[in-house]
């Protein structure tokens, strides 16, 4: 498992279990860069999901993770940024299939869909599943930095 430095973000609704996974990630030797949000008062998701996409983006960080609600706002907005494939995970097989096929390099997850324990299941297998490369790297390279305005 690569073990390269991480940048991690949330607004509030992703508080709670981002501090579970920045906990996980110290205690596995991951160093990571805490983007915030400091703790469960209302913020906007987007403030913290330009800061770790652009992060992400310019090459700062090779992988960052977001949390918010849903999963779905963090989404949209880290991949409005060039370099970044940001995923949506809340199952196994998806962080699995997103890794492998699509290399995505910024993991998602809803803080209020998916539980402490299947989350951390899902980030060790995000961390741990290679890209596999060959034609899905040609399937990337048919959209890496298309239509990006960031």
């Amino acid at each position: 498992m690569e073990k390269s430095p991480i940048v991690i973000g949330s607004d509030h609704a992703g508080y709670n279990l981002k501090e579970k996974i920045r906990i996980y990630l110290l205690e596995n030797g991951f160093e990571i860069e805490d983007a915030g949000a400091e703790n469960e008062s209302a913020v906007d998701y987007p403030d913290y999901g330009i800061k770790v996409a652009s992060l992400v983006s310019v090459g700062k960080f090779n992988r960052g993770i977001l949390l918010c609600g849903t999963g779905i706002g963090m989404s949209i907005v880290a991949n409005r940024f060039s370099n970044v494939r940001a995923a949506l995970c809340n199952d196994l097989f998806s962080a699995i299939m997103s890794r492998r096929h699509n290399n995505s390099n910024l993991l998602v997850l809803g803080g209020r869909v998916v539980g402490e324990s299947l989350a951390l299941e899902i980030l060790k297998a995000w961390l741990e599943t290679p890209f596999e490369g060959g034609r899905h790297q040609l399937r990337i390279d048919k959209f890496n930095n298309t239509g990006r305005n960031a």
